[in-house]
This record gives structure tokens, sequence and C-alpha cells, in this order.
């Protein structure tokens, strides 16, 4: 048995290897045991090269490496998805890092490795050789140029093995019906450009792809990527055109949409129905309405430049709009109350059934009452009886004093009138009023009115003084005519001032009617409204989970 002899340059000694002196001393008595002692290790430089130059002396890579035109060349596939670069919804464009394997066979280019001691691969440029013209269909990439040039591993047996990594940028349809709780599929088609099934067959390694060293997303929570071999026949063409489809499922991670949109619209969402709580006097219940429509707009348009412009509207999209419109009938309601708070004198009284309705059953559930009033009292609707006491200038005014004052009205007159008012013996005759007894006559064309109630005392002893006395107590009685006289003005000034007191409070009792009416309904419309902001809430975080 012949050893191979080596170049002085091609030797290299026993020292420069790190090994064991133990394992080399074994070694050599086994060689020497045998009759075979290697004086060098031979560098295999020199046969690669002598290969390169056998292998493409008639070699070329623009045509199909089979020895027969009608052999079918089968590539094999692989991809191994690596990382998620970007996902734009709104043009809708996927990009991807992935590493892409292609293997097949050359026929023409194999070797017997022991011709070329014992070498069994090479790595050449992947240029020399012919490569599959396998592409993604659904690229999105307007230059083309994603992929790297790198070698190919060629065996002795003619398998190539040819590994790229790429980055891709591809179409896909972009649901977000559900967003941010959405889940996406974007397809990764790869199959040739030119070569028909009958010409190249694709097949796929492995049933998905190899997500061992996938790098985490923030955004997109990848769930598999399954691959599935198509065989479709296009119009064009009779021939099939085999494919190889990776679908990637995605699902979106919407903890950040819900901390920066959601939960922000929610709170501003539950300040809509406080706008009822506030009081009408403030001036601020429909400022607040429209400064959380302004805010709720601005979120609106954040979501809006982030999607695509699809007829299909986002989940929360909806939620923003079924919101704002809930804000608009608030504002709309807001000020329809306001109107009934603010109503002026001119106001018509509260309808019956209104009264009886709102009033009386709706304010109880809504828990609105009265100063004084609690959920045990019982609501009467009986107005004021219009003799009640009141008080007029800090005084106060009873029953006998109105009674008083109609009774010295000049609508009223005299109950009755005496024959001769000049005749000395004329006598007041006794006339009832309001239950009771008051002398009425005439006495020098003045009508005289006492009453036994507060002038019984003096009045009545001037008038028996009068007759006692003759002419002397006509003219005194005539003084006191005078001073009634003037009496009897001032008594119709107090009674319009008491008639002005009455319809002044009888407006303000009106007026608190329709206070109490509008504090009702805001109560009512609050409470409406804080279950429709609760179980549209409750909707969007079912919609998460």
């Amino acid at each position: 048995m012949t050893t191979p002899l080596c170049d002085r340059r091609d030797f290299i000694p026993l020292s420069r290897h790190k090994m064991n002196p133990r394992v080399i001393l074994a070694s050599l008595h086994l060689f020497a045991t045998i009759g075979f002692i290697p004086v060098c290790l031979c560098a295999q430089g020199r046969y690669a090269f002598k290969l390169l130059n056998d292998l493409f002396v008639n070699y070329t890579n623009a045509l199909r490496p089979v020895e027969d035109t009608d052999n079918i060349i089968n590539v094999t596939l692989q991809i191994t998805l690596s990382q998620i670069i970007d996902m734009d919804e709104r043009n809708q464009i996927l990009t991807t890092y992935l590493w892409i394997r292609q293997v097949w066979f050359d026929a023409y280019l194999t070797w017997n490795k022991t011709d070329y001691d014992g070498l069994d691969t090479i790595r050449i440029p992947s240029s020399y050789v012919w490569r599959p013209d396998i592409v993604l269909y659904n690229n999105a990439d307007d230059q083309f140029s994603s992929s790297m040039e790198t070698n190919v591993v060629i065996r002795h047996d003619g398998q190539i093995m040819w590994d790229q990594p790429a980055i891709t940028k591809s179409s896909c349809k972009v649901d977000v019906s559900y967003f941010p709780f959405d889940a996406q599929q974007c397809r990764l088609t790869f199959g040739s450009w030119t070569h028909n099934g009958n010409q190249m067959d694709i097949h796929n390694a492995l049933d998905s792809a190899d997500l061992a060293d996938f790098v985490e997303n923030v955004e997109w929570e990848v769930q598999g990527m399954p691959a599935k071999k198509n065989i479709i026949l296009y119009g064009c063409c009779s021939d099939p055109y085999p494919d190889i489809t990776y679908t990637l499922h995605l699902k979106r991670r919407a903890s950040f949409y819900i901390f920066n949109l959601l939960i922000p619209c929610m709170m501003i969402s539950f300040l809509a129905p406080l706008g009822f709580y506030l009081p009408a006097d403030s001036g601020e219940k429909v400022s607040l309405g429209v400064t959380v429509l302004l805010a709720l707009t601005v979120f609106q348009l954040l979501v809006a430049e982030s999607m695509p412009p699809s007829e299909n509207v986002p989940l929360i999209g909806k939620y923003y709009i079924a919101t704002m419109t809930m804000i608009t009938a608030s504002t709309a309601l807001t000020i329809f109350i306001m109107n009934i708070h603010h109503c002026g004198p001119e106001a018509q009284p509260v309808p019956a059934w209104a009264r009886r309705f709102i009033l009386h059953y709706l304010a109880r559930i809504c828990f609105v009452y009265d100063m004084g009033e609690s959920c045990l009292s019982v609501y009467t609707d009986k107005p004021a009886q219009k003799g009640s006491n009141c008080t007029l200038n800090g005084q106060a005014v009873g029953e006998d004093f109105a009674l008083k004052v109609r009774g010295f009205s000049a609508s009223e007159g005299c109950s009755q009138k005496i024959k001769d008012p000049l005749n000395e013996d004329a006598s007041p005759t006794l006339s009832p009023r309001q239950g009771k007894e008051c002398y009425t006559g005439w006495i020098d064309g003045t009508c005289v009115s006492i009453d036994h109630g507060e002038v019984e005392g003096a009045t009545a002893e001037r008038v028996t003084e009068s007759r006692a006395t003759g002419r002397e107590s006509v003219k005194k009685i005539h003084v006191e005519s005078q001073c009634l006289y003037h009496q009897q003005n001032i008594l119709s000034n107090i009674e319009y001032i008491a008639n002005f007191y009455h319809e002044q409070k009888a407006t303000q009792r009106r007026n608190g009617e329709w206070r109490k009416v509008a504090k009702v309904m805001d109560r009512f419309f609050m409470w409406i409204f804080f279950i429709m902001v609760f179980f549209m809430s409750l909707l969007i975080i079912g919609k998460a989970v």
C-alpha cells in the first residue's frame, strides 16, 4: 500500500497539532504495526482547486442541471423566521427577516471523493451554479434586492444547499375589525417564476416554518407558521405551477393600546354622565360635554391615522363613535333640561301628569327630595292657602289683616246707609263681615266702619260721647272721617302690595316646581347614561377576553 507524498509546503509537523502525546504515540505504534507510517498531513487546498476546475470545465449555469430534459428537478424549501421587523396596517405590508434554505441535486456537479483525497464538500459562490428561480409571489418591495448573495455548499453526490438571509416585504390583508384585540393571517407564497410543475417541483422540508431562532416582537405574538403546498393552474398556461404557502398567524399584544387608548377613553366616557350632576346655575354643564367630545375626537383621529381606509371599522373606533354619540345626546338633553330649569315667570304650571309621574314617582326612584323632605315624607301637590300667614316689612301679617283690607275696600262699600247723613240721631248699623261684628254708617258724607276687633275700645267710646254732646261730637267725627278717608287710600295700596306678593309667591312656587322637574330629569338621565357607559365598557372588555 503506497502513501501519497506531500510537498514540503504542505508538510505540517505533528508538534503543531494540539493532541495528547500519548494519543500520538499510540497512533504511531498502531500504524507501525500495520506497516503504514504517515510522514505528513496533506492539505486539501490543491485538490479543491483541481476539483473546481474539473467540475466547471463544460458547465453552464443557464440550463437546468438534468441529464434528460424531460426529468423534473426537485427543490426542497425550508423557511426559518428570524424576526418580524414591521407590520404596516395602513399600507398592509409585512416586513420580515427570513433564512431561506433551498436544496436540490445537480447532475453535473458530482465527483468521486476518493479521487480528491476524500474531499466531500466544497463551498463556492452561488453565482457559479444554476439556481432555482424561486421568488416570493406577494412581494411588496419596490427594489427586489433584499436577498444577500451567499455561497452554496456542494456535496460529492451533486446535492446543493443554498442558505441565504433575506428581508422580505410581503403584502398582507389586514382585518382591523377587532382592533386592538385582532389576530392577523399573513401569507408568504414561494414558487418558481418561469418553471412549471413538469420542469421543477417544490417540496417543503417541514410542515411549518422553523421558529427556533425567532426574536420576540413587542407588538405581535407569533402563534404558528404552517406550510402548505399548492398546485395552481393559471388561465394563461395549461401546465401546473406548484408553490408553497406559509401562513403566519399573528396576534396583537393589546397592552399598549389598552393603557394608551382604551382606558383614557373609558375614563373620559364616565365623565359625560356627571354633566347631569352639575348644578344648572354653575354654567359648566354644556362646556363639560363639549370638552369631553373634543377629547374623544382627538383619540378617534389617532386611531384613524394608523388604520387602513377600509369599510371595516375597528372595534375601538366603534366604541369611540358610540361614546361620542352618547355625549352628543347628553349635551343636547342638558340644553333641554337647562331650558326647563331657567323658565321665566311666563311659564305655565306643571301639568298634572308631569306632577304625578315626575315629581311624585320618578323623584323617589332617583332619590330627589326637597330640603327637609325625606324618602318617608308624603308629597302633597296642594298649593298654599291664600290666607296663610306671611311676612311684610319684617312683621307677621295674618288672615285677619287681609280680611280687614278687603273690608275697607272701595269696591265693597258700606253694607247699609243711614237715611239722613246729618241726622244726629242716626246710629250705626250692625252688619256682619267675615264672621266679625262691624258698625258701619254714613256720617258727613263719609262711610265709617268700626271694627270691634281692634278699635272697639277707642272709637266706640268716641261715638258714645258724640251722642251725648251733640254738635261738638259731630265735628269730632268729621275730623275722624277725614282720617279714615286717608286710611282707606293707604289700605288700597296695601291690598295691591299684598296681591302682588301673592302673585310673586305663586310664580316662585311655579318656578320651583319646574326646577324640581329639571333636577329629577338630570338625575334620571345621569343613571341611564352611567348604565350605558358601563355596558359599553363591559362589551369592549368581553371582546378582549
